[in-house]
C-alpha cells in the first residue's frame, strides 16, 4: 500500500541491453534466467501481432484510479513501456482507447497493467501492444495516492524502474540491463538448439533418451 503521492526522475534506458534483447522470444529469456522471471495472469488484451522491447517506466496507483497514468504522460519518452502496478484490481480499467492513444504519441512501445484495461477494439485495431490482468468498461477515479518509477509487482514479479521489458503473445517479462546481454548469447544458442530438435521431428528421426536416462536414475525401474 502506498501512501500519498511519489513522483521520481525516469531512468535512462540501456540500449544494448534493448538491443540484444530485442526480438527474442519471452519464453526462451525466461528459461534462459532460470524460469523465475514470470508475470502470473498478465496476458495480451486483444488477438493483433504484437512483440516489445523497452524501457521499464513505472508506475503504481490506487485502486480504481490512474491520477498517476496521467502524469506519466507527461514524462515518458520514446521507447518507453508503461508499467503500471494497479494491485491486481480488475474491477476498473485504470487506461482505454484515449490515453493509448497519447502514450503512442509520444513513442510508448508498449503498456503493462496489473489491473484492468478497456476499449479493447480500438486497442486492437491500433494493434498496440497491451497486456493487462483483465477488462473492464468502467472507468477510474483521478485522485492518487500513487507513485512514478518505484519498483512495482506485475503478476507477482518485480520491475524495477529501467529494467528491459520484452513482452509477446505468450506473455511479458523484466529482465535487469546487468543480465541482457548474458541472457541474450544464452537465449541464441537454445534457439539454435530448438531449430534442431525442429529438423528431427520434420526428419521422423525426433528422440529423447534423457527422460529414460533421468528416470532410471530415480530408481525407476523401465
Amino acid at each position: 500500500m502506498i501512501h500519498g503521492i511519489q513522483i521520481n526522475p525516469r531512468h535512462e534506458p540501456t540500449e544494448l541491453g534493448i538491443h540484444a534483447l530485442r526480438g527474442m522470444p519471452s519464453t526462451v529469456i525466461s528459461d534462459m534466467l532460470g524460469r523465475t522471471l514470470v508475470a502470473k495472469g498478465i496476458l495480451p488484451i486483444h488477438r493483433a501481432p504484437m512483440s516489445v522491447c523497452g524501457n521499464a517506466f513505472t508506475i503504481k496507483v490506487h485502486t480504481a484510479d490512474n491520477l498517476m497514468v496521467h502524469k506519466a504522460l507527461q514524462m515518458v519518452r520514446p521507447g518507453d513501456v508503461m508499467v503500471i502496478d494497479a494491485e491486481g484490481d480488475t474491477g476498473c480499467a485504470v487506461i482505454g482507447e484515449i490515453l493509448t492513444r497519447v502514450a503512442k504519441s509520444r513513442g510508448v512501445v508498449g503498456i503493462v497493467v496489473d489491473g484492468a484495461v478497456r476499449d479493447v477494439d480500438a486497442l486492437e485495431e491500433l494493434a498496440f501492444p497491451c497486456w493487462a490482468r483483465g477488462i473492464s468498461l468502467r472507468g477510474p477515479l483521478k485522485d492518487g495516492p500513487g507513485a512514478i518509477n518505484i519498483p512495482v509487482s506485475i503478476g507477482g514479479m518485480i520491475v524495477n524502474p529501467g529494467d528491459i521489458i520484452l513482452g509477446d503473445r505468450d506473455g511479458v517479462i523484466a529482465v535487469p540491463p546487468t543480465l541482457a546481454a548474458e541472457a541474450a548469447r544464452l537465449g541464441q544458442e537454445k534457439i539454435k538448439q530448438e531449430q534442431e530438435i525442429l529438423k528431427t521431428i520434420e526428419a521422423g528421426t525426433y528422440a529423447a533418451p534423457w527422460v529414460d536416462e533421468l528416470l532410471i536414475k530415480k530408481g525407476v525401474k523401465l
